[in-house]
């Protein structure tokens, strides 16, 4: 009988894996100067470091990640810590992180610790155990702690988006600077009663937000009538009951309403058109966190405030990797310039 299921008739033979000496042979050069130019070690001129990359290229040549792991003492892989579940402002930080380390052969080990301490620390004992090379830490808020510690852990932390511990190095954004940008945006708009309705006082970001609105209009000679500073929560519907208490009584009326997110603005919006006020020909609005899915499908689309937060997932990312290199980084908090994207809810200024 012949053809039997094991005589390995009709079977492909298996393809033999690309070893670097297969690069070698094909590149003219020794086993050894095709190891130092794909690892970017050794002395040659850029034109053979470029031939060898190119053949390894072509003949589909996959470096053994454990062995370069265990000659560099390195996992090539970092752990990310966060307790956003929503992803709303995790998820920039981790796409410009990511962004940083693909270029370095680092992949990203996410962990969600929610708020819960044990299950923040068993994170932490699986990243270690995965020996990875650092770790950075962000969360859903700039002034709060993650439920976890991570000093004396021997690796390299880095904290983006949320408080770090002291001495320690953090990226966050300046919210100062980007409540700056849209109250200065209002004035230069010809904008002269300019209204604030932000979040609950137990956040950081609401007072600094408040101090650079009311700094900016002190440095224009506006005056802030009664009223005007509205403080409640991160919600649509707060943004209708701040339009009802602004234009429902007495008094002076705003021609423009900074908020302190964009769910907010979307309530103001909404709420000023049921009032028959057009916005931004009777009152301009602007928000805070350009969060996509709500400013580009308000209506009009919604000039916010974006904080950056890619940006400054890539910084956490590349300075990581500069503790891992074994550079000295000066510890202490960076604050990231935020940039207004400007739409339609702002208006025009007064000569077009």
């Amino acid at each position: 009988m012949t053809g039997s299921a094991d005589s390995g008739e009709g079977r492909l033979p298996a393809r033999r894996p690309v070893t670097l000496r297969d690069v070698a042979e094909a590149a003219g050069v020794s086993v050894a100067t095709a190891s130092k130019a794909l690892n970017d070690q050794g002395r040659m001129t850029a034109e053979t470091r470029t031939r060898i990359r190119e053949v390894a290229r072509r003949l589909g040549f996959r470096p053994n990640g454990l062995a370069q792991s265990l000659l560099r003492r390195r996992s090539f892989t970092v752990g990310l810590l966060t307790n956003d579940t929503y992803g709303r402002f995790s998820l920039p930080v981790m796409a410009g992180i990511s962004e940083a380390l693909v270029d370095a052969g680092v992949s990203v080990f996410l962990c969600n610790v929610e708020d819960d301490p044990r299950l923040g620390q068993l994170h932490v004992e699986a990243m270690l155990e995965k020996r990875v090379d650092g770790i950075i830490a962000s969360g859903k808020r700039l002034d709060r702690h993650l439920p976890v510690t991570l000093a004396g852990l021997g690796v390299p932390i880095i904290y983006a988006f949320t408080e770090p511990d002291p001495g320690s190095i953090a990226f966050v954004s300046d919210d100062a600077q980007g409540a700056r940008l849209a109250v200065e945006h209002f004035v230069a708009l010809g904008r002269r009663r300019i209204a604030h309705v932000t979040g609950p006082e137990s956040f950081m970001v609401v007072h600094q937000r408040a101090a650079a609105w009311r700094a900016v209009l002190a440095e224009h000679g506006l005056g802030v009538p009664d009223g005007f500073y509205m403080s409640g929560r991160w919600s649509e519907r707060f943004g209708h009951e701040a339009v009802a208490q602004l234009f429902g009584g007495p008094g002076e009326k705003p021609d423009a309403i900074f908020c302190g997110n964009d769910q907010l603005a979307r309530g103001v919006v909404d709420a000023l058109r049921e009032r028959g006020l057009a916005v931004p020909d009777d009152v301009g609005v602007i928000g805070f966190d350009n969060w996509e899915i709500v400013a580009a499908e308000t209506r009009p689309p919604l000039t916010s405030v974006d904080m950056n937060l890619s940006a400054l997932g890539r910084e956490a990312g590349l300075t990581l990797l500069s503790l891992v290199d074994g550079k000295a980084v000066e510890p202490g908090i960076r604050k990231l310039p935020c940039r207004l994207v400007v739409r339609q809810s702002c208006g025009r200024p007064p000569d077009g």
